[in-house]
């Protein structure tokens, strides 16, 4: 019997090391003929080490194997826009090693797994030249949805079909015709960094070692995706393999940044005592959090609309540092003087979240948040409506399809963007913000069908995903010599 062993590289960030690591257990649990290696890479975001710190220390499944690689000097003293790249050039004679090893303990032993290839993240584009070295194939996997994956590709025809240049389309109101999305999309709403000369190259490049791959897994499923997943099937693009939602499906009060065992009781606790589906959660994940004006403007919305709330609310780094939120030491300071007590048998206020755990609570009824894709998987799987307030990166992509493609989604600000530094913040209104939360919370009754709808297929046995997995392993083996 062919046995293959897989190598998985993500990028260092919380939810693609999430996603690597579930991805290989799927693959393990599905098919006792393979293993996996994952090798984590250190980071520079302290929820990314602490979750790393806990991976090093849990029991993973048999033919799974973590390798946490040590920091590299050179790359700790590098600017934040070249970190990434930085370790993996820093790290890639180390990686190279280990593999070397994987092969030839293959090569020595023909009861050894055969060494079958890599699955590297999207963004990990430095690494593919590793794949050549080792004359193995290189399969990608995007941590984000499908349409967002056609965005990128339809973006990188644009600029080498067509000779558009992009970064030209900043601050327009242009709107583009995208295949993976079935409405007009505006061009207010793509990531920064594809509009951007010095950021637009690297697009291009994630874009480029997509079309590169052997074939690109994705976290999503059909039943969620349709239309972008079958844009993606053009003959153009490698296999696709949609092999979500990965997603936690609980997290037993050990969240990443969970601030104790009593904090986790104590919202559980809160939870338990409120009425089903009557709770407003707000979290806006590892990168999220607001200056004193904006969080005044919510506080006022959460407090006029007399909802129930569960704010997850997070200190900013200091104006110009890309550190991540912490937790207040005394709330009073940033919300409006008397809001804790006015709004105490309704709301609570807490620091970082047990997220997983919240949205698998009965008592919640709707998700104020970033739009990042893991988030919007787990509010898909339990059910609960989104309202959106996209921050950085693709969120604003996700925000638009949420709202507009998929009707999943209230639209709290769609294309709002996180200002780093601090200065010029675009500040949302009070009354913009509650309109949104009684429209999610109150009126919109079909939104709420139609995601428990999509919900209940996700847990359906032997769905899509479970099919494209079986592709994707098939693909595997028939590969090996």
């Amino acid at each position: 019997m062919k046995k293959a062993e897989l190598v998985l590289i993500p990028i260092p960030a919380v939810g693609h090391i999430v996603s690597a690591v579930e991805i290989a257990k799927l693959l393990v649990q599905r098919d006792d003929r393979l293993s996996t290696t994952i090798f984590i890479y250190p980071a520079r975001n302290p929820v990314t080490t602490k979750y790393n710190e806990s991976l090093a220390a849990s029991t993973v499944p048999d033919r799974l194997r973590v390798i946490i690689l040590p920091s590299a000097e050179s790359s700790d003293t590098k600017p934040h826009n070249q970190f990434i790249t930085s370790v993996y050039d820093d790290h890639k004679p180390l990686v190279r090693e280990y593999v070397s090893k994987i092969k030839t303990q293959s090569e020595l032993s023909p009861d050894s797994p055969q060494f079958a290839g890599f699955i590297f993240d999207a963004f990990a584009t430095g690494l593919k030249d590793l794949a050549n070295e080792f004359d193995v194939p290189r399969y990608a996997f995007s941590a984000s949805d499908a349409a967002y994956l056609g965005c990128l590709l339809h973006l990188k025809a644009l600029h080498d079909e067509r000779g558009v240049d992009l970064s030209e389309l900043g601050n327009s109101d242009a709107e583009l015709e995208i295949p993976s999305l079935e409405n007009s999309f505006p061009v207010k709403c793509l990531p920064l960094s594809s509009l951007e000369k010095e950021t637009l190259p690297i697009v291009l490049e994630i874009a480029g070692g997509l079309t590169e791959a052997k074939g690109i897994l994705i976290n999503t499923f059909l039943e969620l995706e349709p239309h972008a997943v079958k844009s993606l099937s053009n003959g153009k693009t490698p296999p696709v393999y949609p092999v979500g939602p990965i997603v936690k499906h609980e997290g037993n009060g050990r969240d990443v940044g969970s601030d104790g065992s009593k904090n986790y009781r104590d919202i559980m606790e809160w939870l338990d005592d409120q009425a089903p589906s009557s709770v407003l959660f707000l979290c806006f994940g590892s990168r999220g959090s607001f200056r004193s004006e904006q969080v005044k403007e919510i506080a006022s919305a959460l407090e006029r609309s007399g909802h129930r709330f569960l704010w997850s609310l997070l200190k900013p780094s200091p104006s110009g540092q890309l550190k991540s939120p912490s937790d207040y030491e005394n709330l009073q300071e940033v919300l409006p003087e008397g809001f804790l007590d006015r709004t105490a048998k309704i709301g609570k206020v807490i620091g970082w979240a047990p997220q997983v755990d919240i949205l698998a609570h009965q008592a919640v009824g709707g998700f104020a948040s970033h739009c990042g894709w893991n988030s919007i998987l787990e509010s898909v799987w339990f059910g609960v409506p989104i309202a959106t307030w996209p921050l950085y990166a693709e969120q604003q992509f996700n925000a638009f399809y949420m709202v507009i493609d998929l009707g999943l989604g209230v639209e709290i600000k769609m294309d709002y963007t996180m200002n780093f530094q601090g200065d010029d913040e675009i500040i949302v209104n009070a009354d913009d913000i509650m309109k949104a939360i009684k429209h999610i919370m109150e009126e919109d009754k079909e939104i709420r069908k139609k995601v428990r709808r999509i919900s209940e297929k996700t847990l359906m046995p032997g769905g899509s995903s479970h099919s494209s997995l079986g592709r994707l392993i098939d693909d595997i083996i028939e590969n090996l010599s």
